[in-house]
This record gives structure tokens, sequence and C-alpha cells, in this order.
């Protein structure tokens, strides 16, 4: 076999680029059955009553069904913009939930429920109704994250002055400081049985299967062989002309 210095090292790196993609796809794999598994566990396990001393951690509690004891902030309630629902733009509702051990054992201290999906009025100066009781109630629901962007914008956390306020993008931060008490940095989803909530359907994070990422590290690898096998040809066909 004849072969030349710059091809030769040209195929050498880029044979390494292709395993080490192979690689990392296969890792991604093993990276979704553990977060897959974690998720299942999430779901079917024990329900959790959440008080002020609760783990304040969105990413270990995500998708664990609660319980939580409160009385809604009617009065202080926030709209999240740019959520859509059967192709139509609207809001979710977030409601402070105040919890009576924090307000008896310290400073006050609320959860987030997000009440559900209401559409957009045809006036944007128009915000819907979202009253709701104030008496003491227990919701269920889930935990999860806050949702997403995929573009945040420079200012978009800022609720605006109004109430309800409207905000882009949650801030557990910022919002807790226009309220005036802490907040929890997740949100609870509430259940569609409970009352005083609006359209839910609350959906699961999809993730790309650890069989997709399989698929994906065999075809780097398959590149990889066919890179190999393409340069061995070549050097003897080198040294045969």
């Amino acid at each position: 076999m004849k072969f030349k210095i710059i091809p030769a090292l040209a195929t050498i790196c880029l044979l390494a680029l292709l395993l080490a993609l192979a690689g990392w796809q296969w890792r991604r794999a093993g990276e979704k059955r553990v977060l897959l598994h974690l998720q299942e566990q999430a779901v079917s396990a024990a329900t959790i009553k959440l008080s002020a001393e609760t783990q304040d951690d969105a990413e270990n509690l995500r998708y664990r069904k609660v319980q939580v004891t409160g009385h809604y902030d009617a009065a202080h309630q926030f709209l999240l913009d740019n959520q859509v629902s059967a192709g139509k733009p609207g809001y979710f509702v977030l409601t402070p939930l105040l919890l009576p051990d924090a307000l008896s054992s310290g400073p006050a201290k609320a959860v987030l429920v997000n009440r559900g999906w209401v559409p957009l009025k045809q006036n944007r100066a128009v915000l819907p109704d979202v009253s709701v009781n104030i008496a003491q109630i227990t919701v269920n629901g889930r935990i999860n994250k806050f949702p997403g962007v995929g573009m945040k914008l420079a200012g978009a956390e800022i609720p605006t002055a109004n109430w309800p306020s409207v905000v882009q993008v949650v801030d557990s931060r910022v919002l807790a400081e226009k309220l005036g008490h802490d907040l929890f940095r997740f949100q609870v989803e509430l259940d569609k049985n409970d009352p005083d909530g609006f359209k839910r359907e609350w959906q699961t994070s999809a993730v790309m299967s650890p069989e997709q990422h399989i698929g994906y590290a065999v075809q780097w690898l398959g590149l990889a062989l066919t890179l190999m096998l393409l340069f061995i040809w070549y050097g003897f066909k080198k040294k045969n002309d």
C-alpha cells in the first residue's frame, strides 16, 4: 500500500471524529435510559405533602405527585404569555398558593399553581378573568419545571406592573420579589379533577429514545468503517498505479 501524508492525516482526524461521535451517542443512550427510569419512578412514587420545609429541587422532584394545602393569593396572579393550545394563543394561569405553616412559623412562602390554559382575547389589553376562591383549599397536582422558551429576549422575565401580571418567561426570583415573599422554584400543575382550573393537558417532556441514540451511533460507526475501507482501497490503488 502507498499513502500520502496529508490525505492520511486528514483520514485519521476524520476517523477519530466519527468514532468520537459514535461514542457520544452511545453514552447519550445510557443517560436517556437513566432519565426515563427516573421519570417512571417519579410518576409511580408516593404523593409528596408539600410544606415550607420541602426540598426546593425542581430536577429531583420533577413529575412527582404532590398535595399542598393553603390559600390562593387571588389578588396577585401571573399570566404566562405565548402559550399555544390546539393552535390558539393564550396564557398559563399561575396563581400563588400561600402555605399556612410558613405564615405561622416565619416569612410567607408560596408555590405557583399552574391552573391551566386560557385563550387570548381579541384585544390584548383585555385580560381574561382568572378569579379564584381564597378559602383554604387542598390542591392536588404534580411538580414540574416552568415552561421554557427557545430564545429568551432581554427583559422577558420582567412582569407587567398590573394584576394579573403578564410575563413572557418565568424567573421565580423575579416573581418572588414582585410578590414580596419566597417562592418555590418549581410549579404545581393542577390535577385535571381539581376545581378552580382551566384547560389542563399536561405533557411529559419528550426526549429522544435510547434506541434512536444507538441508531445514530451505529450510523457513525458505519461511516467510520466505510472511510477506513475507502482509505485502504485508495492505498492499494495508488500502489498498483
